[in-house]
């Protein structure tokens, strides 16, 4: 992949950050991940469904998806 500038800024009243991108390197960026394919739209799908009935809860951090497994 080409090289893709983006500009990331922390946020200075909370722990978040701002990444910003314009459309074209976006359209470049899920093109890399496969944002376009079949099998990850599909999966978007079956999260959604996931979503609606009610099979997801909120978590804090990526310690609490590692302590499930």
């Amino acid at each position: 992949m080409a090289s893709l500038t983006l500009n990331i800024a922390p946020c200075k009243t909370s722990k978040k950050i701002v990444i910003e991108l314009d459309a074209n390197k976006f359209e470049k960026l899920a093109a890399y991940f496969g944002f376009f394919n079949s099998e990850f739209l599909a999966s978007l799908s079956r999260a959604e469904k996931d979503y609606t009935s009610g099979k997801v809860r909120k978590i804090k951090s990526l310690k609490e998806l590692r302590s499930q497994f």
